[in-house]
């Protein structure tokens, strides 16, 4: 059998699901800082992994260029061919797109002309497809990196908790950031079966930081009720008689107080108004912002997630305060990103891919001026040693099918794919198997990886 056909065999045993997934429990900024600045407690946290999981890897060759991930998901889907797998079709578009050939890659320079400057940064890879087309279960899928609705599916974690939890042992007692940190991004998936510890720390930004992170009565005040709660509370919580949990929750209360009265958190957490114009001005270029000084920090966190939403527009998608307007946002926020990153010697060791959950149809608008949902899309990778200007696959002349795929495999790529190209990045083997499921059946972190399903996307380096 080779490998076209164990991709169809895969696909036919697991079919497009067509009900909604609903978000899994995360760690909130409010439930983090909340147990060090009033000592709530949390019954719903998980319990920790056993010490010593079973796991098994294949062998592989990992790229390991990477230390952090930036994920900037483009929730709502965006359309590919008025983008980054942009198609010239005469009395569709707008001319204000401007459409032209820049390194020989057709894109819009018009609707972003920041990016389209910088084209030899960054790769796209325009043979992807998607295999759900409802919004909350693709979107779900791209972060999990498997179907939802599938075995497994509702325990399955983020891959922004996969990197935590393979990247713990390489923190530092002085580092005191969240390793999983989701910016506007409220729907991020969660840690699954994972302990919490390995959450997505959610917050959105402001311009003053992480609320929370002092006590009203003084941090003389707040220092003794620490050192009371512990005199109270170690014999119970630090080598529990009670097992993990309560254990879970003293690691809980640590993480929390190493953020109060922390200068370093509120210098990566907030930001001056001129950063903030520098990124466009936007809740967006915010994050961004936020993104680059959490990892400037080096306070261990190596995962970022960023959502920017907006993209479902079957109505008037040409309207001014549609897509050119979201466009604008991206351009002007992932633009300076990169050129920041770039300039502060953090882009060689940082990831940057972006992706929507799925396309939009193509050619002519519909009867209400929109787009509706297709698979057919796009994948955008920056940083850690990509190859800039490339890309890989390509669609025939309407942008409804891949029509090369560009890439070993000789297939389609898959929301997997990307997955396991996250983990190579980051030299995590994307064939391990965990053996410390809820159900017993072994934890992919990438599905079927003991038949060479999927695999990571090395022509970005290439």
């Amino acid at each position: 059998m080779n490998e076209q056909e164990k991709f169809e065999k895969l696909f036919r045993k697991y079919p497009h699901p067509v009900t909604p997934f609903s978000q899994k429990p995360h760690l909130s900024r409010r439930h983090f800082m909340n147990i060090a600045g009033a000592g709530v407690t949390m019954s719903w946290l998980a319990g920790k992994l056993p010490a010593a999981p079973v796991i098994t890897t294949t062998p592989v060759q990992m790229q390991n260029k990477a230390q952090n991930v930036i994920y900037i998901l483009l929730a709502g889907a965006p359309s590919h061919t008025d983008t980054f797998d942009y198609k010239d079709l005469s009395g569709t578009t707008p001319t204000s797109f401007g459409p032209d050939t820049v390194n020989g890659v057709m894109f819009p320079t018009g609707l972003m002309p920041k990016l389209a400057g910088m084209m030899n940064q960054f790769a796209i890879v325009r043979s992807m497809q998607a295999w759900a087309l409802v919004h909350s279960l693709a979107q779900t899928w791209t972060q999990i990196g498997r179907n939802p609705a599938g075995v497994l599916g509702n325990v399955s974690p983020n891959i922004g908790s996969v990197v935590a939890i393979e990247k713990n042992a390489n923190r530092t007692p002085s580092q005191v950031f969240p390793t999983f940190v989701a910016l506007n991004s409220d729907g991020a998936a969660g840690p699954g079966y994972f302990p919490a510890s390995y959450a997505p720390f959610k917050v959105d930004p402001t311009n003053t930081g992480l609320k929370n992170t002092t006590n009203p009565d003084g941090q003389t005040r707040f220092n003794g009720r620490w050192d009371f709660l512990h005199h109270l509370d170690d014999p119970l919580r630090v080598n529990s008689p009670y097992g993990t949990p309560l254990e879970d929750y003293d690691q809980f209360y640590t993480a929390a107080n190493g953020m109060m009265y922390n200068p370093t958190v509120t210098k990566a957490f907030s930001y001056a108004a001129a950063d903030s114009t520098a990124y466009g001005s936007t809740s967006f270029g915010n994050a961004c912002v936020l993104a680059k000084q959490i990892l400037a920090s080096n306070q261990g966190t190596r995962y970022i997630e960023i959502t920017l939403g907006g993209w479902d527009m079957h109505v008037n998608i040409y309207a001014q305060n549609q897509l050119p307007t979201l466009a604008k946002t991206l351009d002007n926020g992932l633009s300076q990103l990169i050129a920041d990153l770039k300039s502060e010697g953090l882009l060689d060791s940082t990831l940057i891919v972006m992706a929507g959950e799925f396309g939009r149809t193509v050619g002519k608008l519909t009867g209400a001026a929109g787009r509706d949902h297709l698979p057919q899309q796009f994948a955008f990778f920056a940083g850690a040693g990509v190859t800039g200007g490339k890309v890989i696959g390509s669609t025939d002349p309407t942008g409804a099918n891949t029509v090369d795929y560009g890439w070993s495999r000789q297939r389609i790529i898959k929301p997997e794919d990307i997955e396991a190209t996250i983990y190579s990045a980051m030299g995590i083997n994307w064939t391990t198997v965990r053996y410390d499921d809820p159900l017993g059946r072994g934890f992919y972190y990438v599905p079927n990886s003991d038949q060479d399903i999927y695999g990571p996307i090395n022509e970005l380096w290439q």
